[in-house]
């Protein structure tokens, strides 16, 4: 995709299209408006990404390794355990906060993810890193792995009652859900 280290330009061209396609959509956000705002030209953009289809990839890339550090950090406050597993949601419910467009991700696949676009292997990833993240946590906690593919689907299922639906409480209902299935689980 991008080989060669961002040039200045390179890296406010990335930084104007992650905000616009996050709060207005991929298909909605032209080119020529990305390099405007960006100070640049769209042959720059061009050179240094070759598509707008690479630039979208290496949007979602970047977004990805933000959250990965996001969430990363929250856990590595709590030590390992059913608390630790409780802190993912609250590190969800933290970055919802400034983030109210909702999971660039779901937002992403839902324009691009029927296709062959770069963005789509991104978008995958970080779902799979996601609930592999929360089968550790689960592990760690002493619980069954697959226990945490379910806590994945209440992470998932809270963003899209938050952003889609309007529910305010989806991640705190989530989070005590979590705990409930906690409990059960032993």
């Amino acid at each position: 995709m991008v080989s060669r280290p961002m040039t200045p330009a390179g890296e406010r061209l990335l930084a104007t299209a992650s905000e616009l396609f996050y709060a207005r959509g991929i298909h909605a956000v032209g080119v020529d408006l990305i390099a405007e705002l960006a100070g640049t030209t769209k042959k720059t953009l061009y050179d240094r990404f070759g598509s707008k289809d690479n630039l979208v990839a290496l949007y979602l890339r970047r977004r990805f390794e933000r959250w990965q550090a996001f969430v990363e950090e929250r856990l590595a406050a709590c030590p390992p355990g059913r608390d630790q597993v409780l802190a993912a949601f609250d590190a969800l419910a933290e970055w919802l906060a400034a983030n109210t467009c909702g999971c660039a991700f779901v937002n992403a696949n839902a324009e691009i993810g029927r296709s062959d676009h770069p963005g789509v292997a991104v978008i995958r990833a970080e779902k799979q890193w996601m609930r592999e993240r929360y089968e550790r946590l689960a592990r760690d906690a002493g619980l069954p792995a697959a226990l945490g593919t379910g806590l994945h689907l209440l992470h998932e299922g809270a963003i899209v009652t938050l952003t889609a639906g309007g529910q305010e409480d989806a991640v705190a209902t989530a989070k005590a859900a979590a705990r409930e299935l906690i409990t059960a689980a032993g």
